[in-house]
């Protein structure tokens, strides 16, 4: 057994001591043996093997998978630009605190000292966006190898975990020298490497019983509350809706907004249609809370930035992700894990005043959507989340969608959302979205805007020999950047550039793409979504053609629909 074989068929081993199920890797020939140990693996059953040529959708099928399961998940590489494909991955990783192990395959010292192909500095590649970074040497046989590989391995899945803090991805830089293929076919009859004595110099076995290398205590508990003080307050629930109970909310009596409007969230208290009040000046002057809780990272909509750097409105943040908290005012008071909501003695007028107005303009918004003769994206929006069925589970793709979701102020609370809002890119949404479905043993769907799924065409690259995932993606396809119709780019004063620079239409026929790549594909208009929505297995596309032109007139009149029910 020659070193790189024995290094890698132990490191795998250790992973899958230490929890892992799911690896995902992209060919190459650095990551020779740790590609012939992972399939024997996978023959093995040991573990779930996916395979990507491409390793930016590599990366974000492995992050998909990991946030869906909230176990870590490996993506192995090779050397060079391969390696720096993950990065955008990995920075969501980062930012998301998504448990991602990055394995790296790379080139020995003495051919990085020597201009060697595909070889560049991967010392550090992923800078502040991973938790822990660390290389192995070189493997040698001689003692001591198989304690020292195993133990960091352990030290890398333990850092990812994060233990009393947030997961967070970790950077493994493995060098190896050839030979980089088995001497002789790995055996799949044995669950572990054995490592004769007549190969190598020293037991390559783990510990008995299939144990970790190195096992850490679990943390002891240290919950740090936030205590409210005031009964006029309210929440903002940002991010995993489905991950936090709200009963405290409900002891407060505090209305509860939230980012993905009603979907994904439920609770006594939650307003579906909270980002369209809090988007009514007038209201929010006579409702203006003292306190407000915010759950996570909020990143869609500048109203609640707006209050949250409100110096009258006191910030109390219940937050356990990346470091970069949200405090656009630098305001935020204290920083906890959980409510304490005993002090407070709750206001039923307070939440009452909040309940009517988000009826009246729950009900003014469902008829003015149904008013709407095109298919604007919050009108598809919300015959996609009507048409779900129970227990689904809804990737939402940044720009217009995760808009589109909120402010059609549909309540499913029996649906469960995932959105990339770690840093909220356009990156790798089509692998995301395939990894949580394969994750996932629900129906699950995704609603992109459609230069999100050209910018990941590659995800709907599957081999014949890679699993094909219950997944469902609805395509709204304005042919360009609709987003930009909204903000300041949009403003009729920069009408003469705004189609090259922002609109950027592309002409690009989706059907054609998905038959390159053997995926079922569908055009519909809105009325037809509701069947076409229907749960099938399997891998498929349903293309909605919206239109970009009178978007920015559509939410006007949305806006004005809201304040005239609301304000009267």
């Amino acid at each position: 057994m020659n070193p790189a074989t024995a290094q890698a068929e132990v490191i795998v081993d250790e992973l899958v001591r230490d929890g892992l199920r799911h690896a995902v890797l992209s060919p190459g020939s650095r990551n020779a043996a740790l590609a012939f140990a992972l399939h024997a693996a996978a023959r093995r059953e040991r573990l779930a093997l996916h395979v990507r040529v491409d390793e930016r959708s590599a990366g974000y099928l492995a992050l998909g998978i990991a946030a869906a399961t909230g176990e870590p998940v490996a993506v192995v590489c090779t050397s060079g630009t391969a390696a720096t494909n993950l990065h955008p991955a990995v920075t969501e990783a980062g930012y998301a605190a998504v448990p991602l192990l990055v394995l790296t395959a790379d080139r020995p010292p003495e051919l990085r000292a020597a201009g060697a192909n595909q070889t560049i500095d991967q010392h550090g590649l992923y800078t502040t966006s991973v938790r822990w970074f660390g290389e192995l040497a070189v493997a040698e046989n001689r003692p001591g190898q198989n304690a020292y590989w195993r133990s960091q391995i352990c030290r890398a899945v333990h850092a990812a975990l994060g233990g009393s803090r947030p997961a967070a991805p970790v950077h493994l830089n493995l060098p190896f020298r050839e030979p980089l293929v088995p001497d002789e076919p790995i055996a799949t009859g044995t669950d572990e490497p054995e490592g004769a004595a007549s190969e190598w110099c020293e037991s390559l076995a783990g510990r008995d019983d299939r144990r970790p290398w190195t096992e850490f205590a679990a943390p002891e508990p240290e919950t740090a509350l936030l205590r409210p003080r005031s009964p006029h307050g309210l929440v903002l629930l940002a991010e995993h809706a489905h991950e936090h109970e709200l009963d405290w909310a409900v002891r407060l009596g505090w209305p509860v907004l939230s980012e993905t409007g009603g979907v994904g969230a439920g609770g006594e208290t939650l307003l579906p249609t909270g980002m369209w009040l809090l988007n009514l000046a007038e209201f929010l002057r006579a409702h203006r809370p003292e306190q407000v809780v915010c759950v996570g990272r909020p990143t869609v909509f500048r109203q609640v930035q707006r209050l949250l750097a409100d110096s009258g409105v006191e910030t109390l943040l219940l937050y356990g992700g990346h470091d970069a908290w949200p405090a656009p005012a630098h305001d935020v008071s204290r920083v906890a894990d959980s409510v304490d909501p005993s002090p407070v003695t709750p206001d039923p007028e307070w939440l009452e005043t909040w309940r009517a107005a988000d009826q009246k303009a729950g009900t003014e918004l469902a008829a003015a959507l149904a008013r709407e003769s095109r298919p604007y994206g919050p009108v598809v929006a919300a015959r996609v989340l009507d048409a779900l069925p129970a227990g689904a589970t809804l990737l939402v793709g940044s720009s217009n969608p995760t808009r589109d979701v909120a402010l059609s102020a549909r309540r499913r609370a029996d649906v469960r959302v995932h959105r990339n809002r770690g840093v909220a890119g356009i990156d790798g949404t089509v692998s995301t979205a395939i990894g949580v479905a394969l994750a996932r043993r629900s129906p699950t769907y995704a609603l992109l805007g459609d230069l999100t799924f050209l910018h990941d065409a590659n995800g709907l690259l599957l081999g014949p020999h890679e699993r094909r995932p219950d997944l469902t993606m609805v395509v709204c396809n304005d042919d360009g950047g609709g987003i930009f119709s909204l903000l300041e780019q949009g403003h009729p004063n920069h009408a003469e550039p705004f189609e090259r620079v922002f609109g950027t239409p592309h002409g690009t026929d989706l059907a054609a793409l998905c038959a390159a790549h053997g995926v079922s594909h569908r055009l519909v208009d809105e009325t037809e979504l509701g069947e076409a929505l229907r749960y099938r297995p399997g891998l498929r596309v349903i293309e909605v053609r919206t239109p970009r032109d009178g978007l920015r007139e559509l939410h006007q009149r949305l806006s004005e629909a809201v304040s005239s029910a609301v304000l009267g």
